[in-house]
């Protein structure tokens, strides 16, 4: 009876274990990035503005897909795919983050991975390059989903991740857009608006004992022909993936909120809020006000909509976007499921944004189609 017993289990153990092998499909692999939403209107948006988004949009499509297409991990496609668009000073994200009321940049990143649902996110940081490598090193190289500020950065700096004075982070335009920030508050008569920040006056981090790595060179595109039309509220930039295994994954960057004050964290390093991956369901990632995908968990709804109420993929995050609207929020989230279903939608007058397919097929777009 013992025997008979044991060589069930066994033959149960290898029908179970063939069961959850899963055979490689190239052709399943898809990648879609967005690049913030807000008032983008062909209106506001010269041909060669356009054309230089257009350009970092298909490099990161391309980069991202570069790792699919060599059997690659869909975590390291959309930690890859962002870490272009963070090098870019045209996104709020990295380069490009935008400044705070004291003339800081501070940034916060996110990533998920589908298959274990283990995370990784920063907030708050100024001295790492790419803030999503740090987010990534809290994941796989830390027991903690979230750290935040000095400590994140002391983090980071442990890890070798590549630190910069907080001066790279500094761009023109991204300054002009405070001071007119500043200006609008105090004609509005708003309080606390003393001491408006020049480019002297950001804050450096204690210096640490590692040693510093330069950063690239500034952006060869002058600050007078870039444009920020993602508002305020809405600069991000994120990935979502499936590789050939049908693992998901989902990254977020950014830089936050113009003139952000004491401390303020969006939802982009919150998982379940901005940034969300469940092999079960879909990949995430969001932009837009983030207040208002915070309450909403915009993230974690797409994918509870399709665990529990079975709907498709774009039903369920149309419906959620949907519900920040209703509550007054705007914005826009990319997603993709496991059979590389993708959708896109977004409340908002525009969303830079973008997908590539198994075949090599790309699109970029920016404005309501």
């Amino acid at each position: 009876m013992k025997k008979c017993l044991l060589i069930l289990l066994l033959v149960w153990g290898a029908v179970a274990s063939k069961a959850q092998t899963v055979v490689p499909d190239p052709n399943r692999i898809t990648l879609v990035i967005h690049g913030g939403a807000g008032t983008i209107t062909r209106a506001n948006m010269s041909p060669e503005k356009e054309q230089a988004y257009r350009t970092v949009l298909n490099q990161a499509l391309q980069t991202g897909y570069a790792v699919l297409k060599k059997g690659g991990t869909s975590l390291d496609a959309v930690q890859a795919t962002v870490q272009v668009m963070e090098d870019s000073p045209l996104f709020n994200a990295g380069k490009g983050a935008v400044f705070t009321h004291e003339g800081r940049n501070e940034m916060d990143a996110a990533i998920m991975d589908g298959r274990t649902l283990k995370a990784g996110a920063v907030a708050g940081i100024t001295v790492v390059r790419n803030p999503i490598t740090a987010a990534r090193a809290v994941m796989d190289q830390s027991e903690h989903v979230m750290l935040a500020g000095r400590g994140a950065e002391q983090f980071a700096m442990e890890k070798g991740l590549t630190i910069v004075e907080p001066s790279y982070f500094y761009t023109e335009a991204r300054h002009q857009q405070l001071e007119k920030a500043l200006a609008a508050e105090k004609s509005a008569g708003t309080p606390d608006q003393l001491n408006t920040p020049t480019k002297t006056e950001t804050t450096p981090v204690k210096k640490a004992k590692t040693k510093l790595k330069p950063g690239k060179p500034q952006s060869a595109v002058p600050y007078e022909d870039q444009i920020f039309t993602e508002g305020r509220k809405y600069g991000t930039v994120g990935a979502v993936a499936v590789d050939q295994y049908g693992n998901l994954a989902a990254a977020t960057s950014t830089g936050g909120m113009t003139n952000k004050r004491y401390g303020r964290i969006g939802d982009a390093p919150l998982i379940g809020a901005g940034t969300y991956a469940d092999n079960n369901a879909c990949a995430v990632s969001c932009t837009g006000w983030g207040e208002f995908f915070i309450r909403v968990t915009v993230a974690r709804d797409v994918a509870a909509r399709m665990e529990y109420q079975q709907v498709p993929l774009t039903q369920a995050a149309q419906a959620t976007i949907d519900k920040v609207g209703k509550l007054g929020g705007d914005g826009g989230l990319i997603a993709v499921d496991r059979q590389g279903n993708i959708t896109m939608p977004f409340n908002s007058e525009g969303m830079y944004r973008g997908y590539i397919k198994a075949n090599g097929e790309a699109q970029v777009l920016i404005y309501k189609e």
